[in-house]
């Protein structure tokens, strides 16, 4: 029996049997390491880039020691955004799903205080939330933590960077002295290893070798002077790459807003991705991004957190990192799961103090490739396959994604092949089809019903300010 198969560990027979049907089989490099101390109930910190296989680690180690039977809180996860949270919880319930009666919560903002405080009155296992909203429901006295065993820190330096140090400092006094900690980081700054001096108990440090594959990452640096601007740079390299979905990484809120208006000027599908953005904004563009309705998000590092999009053909550095572990996970969000992926990096002449950091951290030299040809200029914009249409209908009303479809492919006028990606939230569904027959699909909603009912409709626009 190989060393890195998850069937090696003391894991729960139901755990080892769900991994064997979703097709687990070897134990990814971090999951090898910090899987046998997690299981062991060691503090532990893993330090690792993203995509490689943590969530899985603290999510086994959470469900493994769990006692189904107590509806209590026993485990505690803190995220820096919702989407994130989110995303935990969907993969802990689905590494859990043979395990009876778990009930797993996500607890973070955009969502009444008073429906998560009705849903903890009828006993919850595991919580997954944001520092914000765990203070304000600690602070309020609806929420008990008395008998955690398990505290999580997922992306823990992103959430310093985004002002949660005081928040999971009151948080932590909440909590039982006796308990496994877990902290998550992709960078190890001084206030990370404060917080870990201070909350954990001689943890193991597993450091996951933060690299990309070049054989699935085709990386790029472009220097850029007088003769061209910036912008003028990255509409050559999205002309010659034509990218379905990229992301182009910003160091300012304000930089990215100023972009993704300079692209759309410029006829590209493009958005800004920032803290400014409503929640409810904020959900939407993800929801286009990830059907393929979107081409281009304008992205700071911070709003980027909890993206989990697999199929991400390039990521541009239209500014170069502040940091050059940032530099390597904002590559390594391209070329995921046996994809290939292009990595295009800007700078100008006041940066080439941090590619030669990223030379010194990289352990190579950065020599500048040549930008596509100018001419490239004279054609049009590119544009996304796919647009959305909005249903204002959800899990609410039991809606499911085939309804839609069944709806959409009834008259026969409209393939399945047509129709894309179909997401149904609890108060309304997103469903992505072909350009070329929105018309159709339109006119199939407006004259046809929904599980014999009717709802408004719209095909929305790729700004997050006009909604339908």
């Amino acid at each position: 029996m190989s060393q890195n198969n998850f069937s090696s560990l003391p894991l729960h027979s139901l755990l080892l049997q769900n991994l064997e049907s979703l097709n687990y089989h070897s134990m990814t490099a971090i999951q090898a390491q910090s899987l046998p101390h997690v299981l062991k109930n060691k503090d532990v910190i893993v330090q690792g880039k993203t995509g490689s296989g943590k969530t899985a680690v603290f999510g086994l180690g959470l469900l493994n020691k769990l006692d189904q039977k107590q509806f209590r809180i026993q485990s505690i996860v803190l995220c820096p955004t919702r989407e994130l949270a989110d995303q935990v919880a969907k993969e802990i319930r689905q590494l859990g799903r043979l395990i009876q009666n778990i009930k797993i919560l996500t607890l973070c903002g955009g969502t009444p205080l008073h429906t998560q405080v009705n849903s903890l009155a009828h006993g919850v296992h595991i919580i997954v939330g944001t520092p914000g909203r765990i203070e304000d429901l600690l602070q309020k006295n609806k929420l008990n933590l008395d008998e955690i065993t398990s505290l999580v820190l997922d992306e823990a330096d992103k959430m310093l960077d985004m002002g949660f140090q005081p928040s999971i400092e009151k948080i932590i006094k909440y909590l039982p002295n006796k308990r496994q900690t877990l902290l998550f980081s992709a960078t190890f700054p001084d206030e990370i290893k404060s917080i870990a001096k201070h909350v954990m108990n001689q943890p193991e440090h597993i450091q996951h070798e933060l690299t990309h594959d070049n054989e699935t990452i085709q990386q790029s640096f472009f220097s850029i002077n007088n003769q061209i601007n910036r912008t003028t740079a990255l509409r050559l390299l999205l002309l010659h790459y034509q990218p379905t979905s990229a992301v182009v990484f910003c160091n300012t809120k304000k930089a990215t807003t100023q972009l993704a208006k300079q692209l759309t000027n410029y006829g590209f599908s493009a958005i800004a991705l920032n803290g400014d953005l409503e929640q409810r904004d904020r959900n939407q563009i993800l929801v286009q991004f990830a059907n393929q309705s979107i081409s281009i998000l304008v992205a700071t590092d911070v709003a980027a957190r909890g993206l989990d999009i697999d199929n991400l053909d390039a990521v541009i550095n239209y500014e170069v990192s502040q940091d050059a572990e940032i530099h390597l996970h904002r590559i390594g969000r391209t070329g995921r799961a046996g994809k290939s992926g292009v990595a295009c990096t800007l700078y100008s002449e006041d940066e080439h103090h941090k590619i030669i950091q990223l030379e010194i951290f990289l352990k190579q030299s950065i020599e500048s490739s040549p930008l596509p040809a100018q001419d490239l200029l004279d054609n049009p914009s590119y544009q996304p396959r796919m647009c959305t249409i909005r249903i204002e209908a959800g899990k609410k009303q039991k809606l499911r994604p085939g309804d839609i479809l069944g709806t959409l492919t009834s008259n026969k006028q409209i393939a399945a092949k047509e129709i894309g990606k179909i997401t149904v939230t609890d108060k309304c569904t997103y469903v992505a089809v072909n350009r070329n027959i929105k018309s159709s699909a339109l006119n199939t909603l407006k004259n046809g019903k929904i599980k014999g009912r009717s709802f408004r409709f719209k095909a929305i626009n790729e700004s997050p300010k006009v909604w339908p």
